[in-house]
C-alpha cells in the first residue's frame, strides 16, 4: 500500500491544526479542516501545495466549527472541490457566518458551497492506494469525524480528543456522555502506537491517552 505524507499548519487565532494529507506516488491530496482566517495564511497554504506538486482532490472536515472551516471557501473554490463532511453538520456550516461573527472569524456564508456526504465506516481512496478510514465521533459538536490512516498508525481526532483531554461540550449539540462513549468505542480501539492528531495543541499516541487522558482513565 502507497505511503502517505503528513503536514501540518496551525491557522488563525483559535491556533487550529490543518492537515494536508497526500500520496507520496501520485501526489493526489486531501486538506483536512482548512482553517486559514488571514489572507497570508491562506497563501502559505496555497504555496506549499503548488511548491510539492500536489494535486488536491479532497477537502474535509472534521467538524463544521467556524475555527476549523475559517478558509473553507477559498480552498474549495480554489481547487473547485465540494466540501467533505457528515451529513449531520450541514446545520453548524450553514451557521457559520453568524458564529463567525460572535467569535471574530470574518466568514462568508457556506449555504452555497458544493457538499459530498461521508459516512461512519467509509473508506476514502487518495492516490493508487492511501486510504483514510472515517470513523464518526459526535459528542462535541454534530457530524464529528475522526480520519484514521491505519498504514501511518494515526487518527485525526478534529476536537473530540486532545493531548491530556477532550473536546468542550457546552456548546450547541454538545453531548458529554455521548462524546466520552464515542471516544472509547471508535478512538480508544486503536492500537497504543497510533499517533493522534488533534484539531489543537500537540500531538500524542493512543497509548499516552489510554495512560494518562483524566477524562479516559
Amino acid at each position: 500500500m502507497a505511503a502517505m505524507e503528513v503536514k501540518q499548519f496551525v491557522f488563525n487565532h483559535f491556533m487550529v491544526n490543518c492537515y494536508l494529507l497526500w500520496d507520496e506516488e501520485t501526489k493526489q491530496c486531501a486538506i483536512v479542516d482548512p482553517s486559514a482566517e488571514a489572507t497570508y495564511e491562506d497563501e502559505r497554504l496555497a504555496q506549499f501545495v503548488d511548491k510539492q506538486g500536489l494535486k488536491v482532490v479532497k477537502v474535509l472536515l472534521t467538524h463544521a466549527h467556524v475555527d476549523h472551516i475559517a478558509g473553507l471557501r477559498q480552498v474549495c473554490e480554489r481547487y473547485k472541490l465540494p466540501v467533505t463532511m457528515h451529513r449531520d453538520g450541514l446545520k453548524l456550516l450553514k451557521q457559520a457566518e453568524a458564529y463567525g461573527s460572535m467569535m471574530g472569524f470574518m466568514v462568508s456564508a457556506m449555504d452555497d458551497l458544493p457538499t459530498q456526504f461521508v459516512e461512519d465506516n467509509q473508506v476514502l481512496k487518495i492516490g493508487t492506494g492511501s486510504e483514510i478510514e472515517c470513523r464518526y465521533v459526535p459528542g462535541h459538536c454534530p457530524g464529528s469525524m475522526a480520519f484514521v490512516l491505519h498504514n501511518e498508525k494515526m487518527v485525526i481526532t478534529g476536537d473530540a480528543l486532545f493531548h491530556g483531554s477532550i473536546g468542550r461540550t457546552d456548546l450547541p449539540g454538545g453531548d458529554y456522555p455521548l462524546l466520552i462513549e464515542k471516544i472509547r468505542s471508535r478512538i480508544m480501539v486503536l492500537p497504543d502506537d497510533y499517533m493522534v492528531l488533534p484539531g489543537h495543541d500537540d500531538h500524542s499516541t493512543i497509548g499516552e491517552e489510554r495512560r494518562y487522558n483524566g477524562f479516559l482513565v
